[in-house]
């Protein structure tokens, strides 16, 4: 097993489709008009259907704002700077629940546990270190080093 590819903290689909989504948002701040579904998926490869559970749910939990209409769409609510990933994830995926205490504790089982411990702690910690923005301003950046040259 190579352990380069495997990966311990699987990025889900839902996960990664509302980072997609969230980044075009994120990018499209401060402009005029809001942003539809159409022009979401047109430039993030987000089947449809998806796209309107994960803006919904977004909207539930107040990151995203909906307009209604022929000029509607869906605008960020705070900035990107403020909102990190763990955040999104969290919002995403939902509170992870504790593990049962009625199971034996064990030496061993508490050593493995302490190692997952940190692991997780370690990965909490990346992804509370990064911001909307910093994807925004990272996009940006690769964007320059990489022109896209049309005929």
């Amino acid at each position: 097993m190579n352990s380069q590819n495997y990966a311990l903290l699987d990025l889900s689909s839902k996960v990664e489709y509302a980072l997609l989504a969230l980044l075009e948002l994120a990018s499209h701040k401060g402009k005029k008009a809001p942003l539809t579904m159409s022009e979401i998926t047109t430039k993030q490869p987000i089947p449809e259907r998806y796209l309107e559970q994960i803006l919904a749910s977004l909207r539930r939990a107040g990151m995203v704002q909906s307009h209604r209409g022929s000029r509607g769409g869906f605008v960020l609510v705070r900035e990107p700077w403020q909102i990190t990933l763990l955040e999104i994830v969290t919002l995403v995926e939902g509170e992870k629940k504790d593990r049962e205490s009625s199971e034996t504790i064990t030496l061993e089982r508490d050593l493995v546990r302490e190692v997952w411990d940190k692991a997780n702690t370690a990965s909490v910690e990346i992804l509370k270190g990064y911001t909307l923005q910093d994807l925004c301003q990272e996009r940006e950046t690769r964007m320059q080093q990489e022109p896209m040259y049309y005929i």
